[in-house]
């Protein structure tokens, strides 16, 4: 592999902050790589068995440390890579180049400090019940437009599925599915941007 540069980020659970550091992937398969948090708290680390990498990811938003495993060439696709947290259901590590990891951790910070708000408020069932009713009613425009919902193998006949911070269409013909984010005003934004949305399945 090429002695290539990717950034890697998440969002410490000890300080609360982005924590981000370029790694070159040639350091990955020789020996790993760590990325540690300044408040010494929490690190990211990789682990390479001579096919896959394995990754130990601090979550921002749960607490704990998620185990996940790609392959090298993962971490090198185009737009890079993210890697989830089960129990929020949410995105807590990404790896690609430093703009598209700085990008996405503002906005975890943004979900990081939402849930933080609503488990002492309670515990809504949306991470913020304004922006997921805004989403919705826009996605309700969307689709009444024609071919409003579309999926890319040709169906028009999708579910939707909706979760606490965004909402899931899946196709009901191959199974394909888009995740539309529903948690600040970003997500809004950017769902407004849309006449018409493509569920990238395949023909």
């Amino acid at each position: 592999m090429e002695n290539e540069m990717r950034t890697f980020g998440y969002l410490c659970p000890a300080c609360g902050k982005p924590v981000m550091a370029a790694r070159s992937l040639f350091a990955l398969e020789a020996s790993g790589v760590e990325v540690e948090c300044g408040c010494g708290g929490s690190a990211l680390r990789t682990e390479f068995d001579g096919q896959r990498c394995k990754l130990f990811v601090p979550c921002g938003l749960c607490g704990e440390t998620h185990t996940t495993r790609c392959a090298p060439e993962d971490l090198t696709r185009e737009g890079g890579v993210a890697f989830g947290c089960a129990q929020s259901q949410e995105f807590c590590c990404y790896v690609g180049d430093e703009g598209s990891v700085e990008k996405h951790l503002r906005t975890l910070e943004v979900l990081a400090e939402k849930e933080k708000r609503n488990q002492e408020n309670g515990g809504e069932p949306f991470l913020d019940s304004v922006i997921m009713y805004e989403v919705l009613s826009e996605l309700k425009e969307i689709a009444a437009r024609e071919n409003g919902i579309t999926c890319g193998c040709g169906s028009h006949d999708y579910a939707m599925d909706i979760r606490r911070s965004a909402v899931d269409l899946s196709c009901k013909d191959c199974g394909a599915k888009l995740r539309i984010p529903a948690a600040t005003e970003d997500d809004l934004d950017d769902l407004c941007c849309h006449l018409r949305l493509t569920i990238p399945g395949g023909a």
